[in-house]
């Protein structure tokens, strides 16, 4: 139900306590180790709400995307810092000792959605072309973004491509919705791990090891962070987001002459910040930086994404899910894809299901979920699902940067 009128609260201040409060009490709730709140969310996953509250507040006119400047803030100073602080924590040793079989599922996910993607485009195009005719493929572009790393990558797929705020809305709920679906099957499976283990003649002693070599890891950088140590973690992380933006201003402009390159969105400002910002937390990865994970980086950096996902949920149209029912068949066939490949795959190389669905999650979950469904198998390795999403927020903006111009092209 969208109004001309003005909202009913047009301070931004107001309107970020708002949103933090809604926040702060969708997390408290989800905490609580038992009760309804349990029950409530077994069913209902905390990341739909913080989408979901802001967008019933701005379909009733009480707060507005439109005129808020909350999104501009979240998307152009938050999104690179928590780009930063979420890459910076990269460990690419440890990804690579947690064995072939866990970084092929993660790839093949990446490749599912990549793949997946213009698959549904074109069956689509010849089914029902009037569901993925003319810019819907921006839109799916976005979703691309989301389900290789998260919200973040998300987020720069929006400005990259230039959707429309309308048809963005659809999507964020097919995202949303489509991806739940997805993770409570793999939910499903982990309660019969052990059972699809066997059927598929997988060796899971690998997770044992694992189970301990993570436990030790974090023992050992994990200590409780002082007030210089937090300054220091905003300090990298608002540092990098200046050099990046900085960056930005004068790589852009040097691609704006050349029509071709400016299709490939080589002169978009925002996707050079996007770019810099994770290669800056890449960098820093291979350096003592990377210890400040031990004092909260990645949480500080997953508080900012959760702000910037408030701001998105301001710019939500629910009446466009019902205007697009169309778009949740074609999100759903290009779900079934990605699992499709992830269940082959997991098959033919005989890979624990851990590896399937924590390989799946950390592309299509993110940092958000990829521990909830890494903790289901043991609470120890629930690191290994944030250290595989943090792969994913590295290389999720290319890689569904390269899948929207894909859909791009088959899209009628």
């Amino acid at each position: 139900m969208e109004s001309s009128a003005a909202p009913l609260i047009t301070n931004d201040a107001i309107v970020l306590g708002l949103l933090m409060v809604i926040l702060g009490m969708v997390f408290w709730t989800a905490s609580r180790p038992d009760g309804f709140w349990k029950r409530f969310y077994s069913v209902v996953p905390s990341l739909l709400l913080c989408y979901f509250i802001p967008s019933l507040l701005s379909t009733f006119n009480v707060i507005s995307g439109e005129t808020s400047n909350l999104y501009f803030v979240s998307s152009r100073y938050l999104l690179p810092t928590a780009l930063v602080l979420l890459t910076l924590s990269l460990d690419l040793p440890a990804v690579v000792r947690l064995g072939p079989k866990a970084l092929i599922m993660f790839f093949t996910g990446t490749a599912g959605v990549v793949i997946g993607g213009p698959l549904a485009v074109m069956v689509f195009a010849w089914l029902s072309p009037d569901v993925v005719v003319g810019d819907v493929w921006r839109g799916l572009a976005t979703v691309a973004g989301s389900w290789i790393g998260g919200s973040a990558n998300q987020t720069a797929m929006y400005e990259v491509f230039e959707v429309e705020d309308q048809i963005f809305s659809a999507f964020v709920a097919v995202d949303v919705i489509v991806a739940n679906i997805w993770m409570a099957a793999l939910l499903w499976g982990a309660g019969r791990s052990d059972a699809i283990d066997r059927r598929n003649g997988a060796d899971n002693s690998a997770i044992e090891d694992l189970k301990h070599r993570v436990s030790e890891y974090q023992a050992s950088i994990a200590r409780m962070p002082r007030l210089p140590d937090t300054m220091l973690v905003l300090a990298v992380g608002f540092g990098v987001t200046g050099l990046a933006h900085f960056g930005a201003d004068r790589i852009a402009p040097m691609f704006e002459p050349y029509e071709t390159l400016r299709r490939l969105s080589l002169a978009s400002g925002f996707f050079w910040l996007v770019v810099l910002a994770t290669l800056g937390g890449l960098m820093l990865s291979f350096t003592r930086a990377r210890r400040f994970e031990g004092v909260g980086a990645s949480r500080i950096g997953s508080v900012f994404i959760y702000v910037l996902v408030a701001s998105i949920g301001m710019k939500m149209d629910l009446g466009a899910i019902f205007e697009h029912t169309g778009l949740f068949m074609v999100g759903l066939l290009w779900i079934s894809i990605h699992a499709g490949l992830m269940l082959l795959v997991g098959r033919l190389i005989r890979a624990p299901f851990f590896f399937i669905a924590v390989g799946s999650q950390a592309n299509i979950g993110g940092a958000a979920s990829a521990p909830i469904v890494a903790s289901v198998f043991s609470p120890s390795l629930a690191p290994v699902g944030v250290l595989l999403a943090v792969l994913g927020y590295a290389m999720g903006t290319l890689a569904a940067w390269g899948c929207g111009l894909l859909m791009q092209s088959v899209a009628p």
